[in-house]
C-alpha cells in the first residue's frame, strides 16, 4: 500500500517554489500587446496554447529540482494540486463558456464601443416564418413607434393649407395658397441634397382655383378629390393615374366642374363614404351637404342665419353617419342633423362665458362618440357626443393648435401647431409620447394640417414654408 505523509497531499506553496515575476512579466506583456492593437480581436489559439506550455514548464522546474531530495508525487495528486491550490494563475488564461465574450472583448458597453454598432447592438431578428400579430387592441404598443422625416414634397411657391392621402396607395393630394392642387407620388422620389430624407415632386398639378385654395379632401376610392378655397367654389377632380406622366398634354376630363353655392372662403371640406356626400363650411356663415355624383346646387343648407357664428371646421359623427360637427370662431362647437337639417346639441364648455376662444379644428373619433377640438388658446379638448358634456381639457402646444388627425384605430391623436411642432398623443393616457419640428415659422404661421395614412404607415404635415413633409 502506498502511504502518503501529510507534507505530499498538502504542500505548501515554499514547495513549488514558482517565479511569479516571470509569470507577473506574461502578464504585462499580454496587456501591453492587446492595447497596442487596433480594434477588438480574438486572441490567437496558437499563441495561447505556447503561453500555458511556458506555465507548465515554470511549474515544472521546481518539481524536478526537488525531485533529487524527495520522493516522486503520484500524477493525480499532482494534477488535484494544480486545480486546487494554482486556480489563480490558472483562471487569468481560460476561457469560461458563459464569459468567453466578457474575457476577451471585455464588457458589453465596451463591446458596443469598440464594434460602434450602436442601437444595432441590440437588435433581434424576427423569423420571417413566425406569424405576426398585428391585433392592435391587444398590442396597442404596435403603433408607438417613433415617426421620423422620410420624403419632403417640394414645388409649391406659397404655403400649404391642406393635405389628404389616398386611400390605399402612397399618394397624396396637397393645397396650397399658389392657387394650385398637387397630386404627389412617394414612390417617384429623388435623393435631396444634404439630407437623408428624399425630395418628391409631383405628378400632376390641378389648375382652376380663382385664388388660395384652403382645403381638399380624396373620395373613399381614390377616385376623386374636391378642393374649396378663397374664391368661394369646391372644384371636383377626377384623379390622374398614380403612375401619370407629368409631362403629359393636358387632359380636361380632370376637372369634372365647380359646386356653386358659397359666397366666401370655404375653410373645411368632408368627404362621407356612408351617402356619398360632400359637407362643406364657409365664412358665409353656411354649412353646405353637396352629391358628389353630379354637378349641383347644394342638398342641405345649416345654420343659414348664423345663429352659432361662422363656422371654422367640419366634420362627420363617425359613431352615426347622420349627425356633422361643426366649430365656430365664437368657441361654440355644435351637432347638426343632416336629414332635418337643424342642430340638436351644443358643447358643455362653449356656452361659458370664459370659453370664447375660436376653434381651428374640429374632428370625430372614428370608433367612439367623443369629438376632439383644437382651440386657438392652445388647448385640446375632449366631448361626450351623447351628452355634450367635456371629457378632457389640456394645454397641448405653446402656441395656438392648428390641426388634428386620429389614427384609423382610434388609438393616437396627432396635433400640429403654430409653435413649428408636431405632437403624437396616446389617446388612453391623454400623454404626448413624441414630439418633432416639421416647418419653419412664415408670418407667425407654421403648420396647417396634419394627416395618418388610411391603409399605410405615413403621417404627413403641411405647412406655411410651401413644404409638406411625410415620416414614417
Amino acid at each position: 500500500m502506498l502511504c502518503l505523509d501529510k507534507e505530499d497531499v498538502c504542500p505548501t506553496p515554499e514547495s513549488w517554489d514558482v517565479d511569479q515575476g516571470l509569470i507577473t512579466k506574461l502578464k504585462e506583456q499580454y496587456k501591453k500587446e492587446r492595447k497596442g492593437k487596433k480594434g477588438v480581436k480574438r486572441p490567437n489559439r496558437s499563441k495561447l496554447q505556447d503561453m500555458l506550455a511556458t506555465l507548465r514548464d515554470v511549474d515544472e522546474l521546481p518539481s524536478l529540482q526537488s525531485s533529487v531530495n524527495s520522493p516522486p508525487r503520484p500524477t493525480n495528486t499532482r494534477l488535484t494540486e494544480h486545480e486546487t491550490g494554482r486556480t489563480e494563475e490558472v483562471e487569468a488564461m481560460t476561457f469560461p463558456p458563459g464569459s468567453g465574450k466578457s474575457f476577451i472583448m471585455g464588457t458589453d458597453e465596451a463591446l458596443e464601443n469598440a464594434l460602434g454598432l450602436g442601437e444595432l447592438a441590440g437588435l433581434t431578428v424576427a423569423n420571417e416564418a413566425d406569424p405576426l400579430n398585428y391585433d392592435i387592441a391587444n398590442n396597442k404598443d404596435a403603433l408607438r413607434k417613433t415617426w421620423n422625416p422620410k420624403f419632403t414634397l417640394r414645388s409649391h411657391f406659397d404655403g400649404i393649407r391642406g393635405l389628404a392621402f389616398h386611400p390605399v396607395e402612397p399618394v397624396l393630394v396637397t393645397a396650397s395658397e399658389d392657387h394650385t392642387v398637387k397630386l404627389w407620388n412617394l414612390q417617384k422620389t429623388t435623393p435631396a441634397k444634404k439630407s437623408t430624407a428624399l425630395d418628391v415632386e409631383p405628378i400632376y398639378t390641378f389648375r382652376a382655383h380663382r385664388g388660395p385654395v384652403l382645403c381638399v379632401v380624396m373620395s373613399t376610392s381614390g377616385e376623386q378629390c374636391y378642393s374649396g378655397g378663397t374664391d368661394g367654389l369646391i372644384q371636383c377632380w377626377n384623379a390622374p393615374s398614380s403612375n401619370v406622366d407629368p409631362y403629359d398634354s393636358y387632359d380636361p376630363s380632370v376637372l369634372r366642374g365647380a359646386l356653386e353655392g358659397h359666397s366666401d372662403a370655404i375653410w373645411g371640406l368632408v368627404y362621407s363614404a356612408a351617402h356619398q356626400r360632400l359637407l362643406s363650411g364657409s365664412a358665409d356663415g353656411t354649412l353646405r351637404l353637396w352629391n358628389t355624383t353630379e354637378i349641383a346646387p347644394s342638398l342641405c343648407v345649416f345654420n343659414e342665419n348664423k345663429e352659432c357664428g361662422i363656422p371654422t371646421s367640419v366634420d362627420i359623427v363617425c359613431s352615426d353617419p347622420s349627425h356633422l360637427v361643426s366649430s365656430f370662431v365664437n368657441g361654440q362647437t355644435s351637432i347638426f342633423d343632416m336629414e332635418t337639417c337643424q342642430r340638436f346639441l351644443t358643447f358643455e364648455s362653449s356656452i361659458d362665458a370664459s370659453s370664447t376662444c375660436q376653434i381651428n379644428k374640429v374632428i370625430s373619433h372614428p370608433t367612439l362618440p367623443v369629438t376632439i377640438t383644437a382651440h386657438e388658446d392652445r388647448y385640446i379638448k375632449f366631448f361626450d357626443n351623447n351628452t355634450g358634456k367635456i371629457l378632457h381639457s389640456m394645454v397641448a402646444h405653446l402656441d395656438a393648435v392648428t390641426c388634428l388627425a386620429v389614427d384609423p384605430n382610434g388609438l393616437y391623436l396627432m396635433s400640429g401647431s403654430h409653435d413649428s411642432s408636431i405632437r403624437l398623443w396616446s389617446l388612453e393616457t391623454k400623454t404626448c409620447i413624441q414630439e418633432f419640428t416639421a416647418h419653419r415659422k412664415k408670418f407667425d404661421e407654421s403648420i396647417h394640417d396634419v394627416a395618418f395614412h388610411p391603409t399605410k404607415c405615413y403621417i404627413a404635415s403641411a405647412g406655411a414654408d410651401a413644404l409638406a413633409k411625410v415620416f414614417v
